[in-house]
């Protein structure tokens, strides 16, 4: 014969029942400690993490990062959304790791790069982040960035755009698989200098002297 459940078990399973459709509405499978704490009204940081604590260990959330958590497992997430949130800040994915999945650049790349208010360095699990730090007036310049599950990603265009700035001899070696009139376009948009690339044949070459 099947027991009945305590008052207590009742109410605990109640309250978890609130908090994922609290979730569920909210839409993130990412969520940080101060998101998670906010949606279930709990103020008291004691309390958030004993309930996340007894959350992880039954299997309904997975530690990510400090202050990060997930509705499932690290390797069934999105590496470069984790990226994105791990800096809990504006950012988008850009230069080497966009240029690499569209061939422009074809040389192995170590780490998934990003482009934030911030230069940094992490790992999270097996994944290795790079980000950039790129000044205000062009970083909040939406210009050639799409947003791709729920993922800031710059276009293969403003990822050139990016690198030049970045390093203004970069090197493409998928250089034909670039739009260079999209690419000096986006930079005057943006503000960035319009700097010639050797690789750009629509443009006209400097003669040697």
């Amino acid at each position: 014969m099947h027991k009945p459940q305590k008052p207590d078990q009742l109410s605990k399973g109640g309250a978890y029942a609130g908090r994922l459709a609290r979730l569920a509405r909210f839409g993130q499978t990412v969520l940080h400690t101060s998101n998670l704490a906010s949606l279930w009204h709990i103020r008291d940081s004691n309390t958030l993490y004993t309930t996340l604590s007894r959350y992880t260990k039954k299997g309904l959330f997975f530690r990510i990062h400090k202050g990060m958590y997930a509705l499932k497992p690290i390797d069934e997430l999105n590496p470069w959304l984790l990226g994105i949130k791990a800096l809990h800040r504006f950012a988008y994915v850009s230069t080497e790791t966009v240029l690499a999945t569209h061939g422009a650049i074809q040389q192995k790349i170590s780490a998934i790069t990003l482009v934030s208010d911030i230069s940094k360095q992490f790992s999270i699990g097996a994944h290795r982040y790079r980000c950039r730090k790129l000044n205000d007036r062009y970083l909040y310049n939406p210009a050639g960035i799409i947003t791709q599950d729920d993922v800031q990603t710059a276009t293969p265009e403003r990822a050139v755009a990016d690198m030049l700035y970045f390093n203004p001899h970069a090197y493409f070696d998928g250089a034909q698989h670039i739009d260079w009139q999209k690419v000096r376009k986006l930079q005057k948009t943006i503000g960035y200098p319009v700097i010639p690339s050797p690789y750009d044949s629509s443009q006209p070459q400097r003669r040697r002297t």
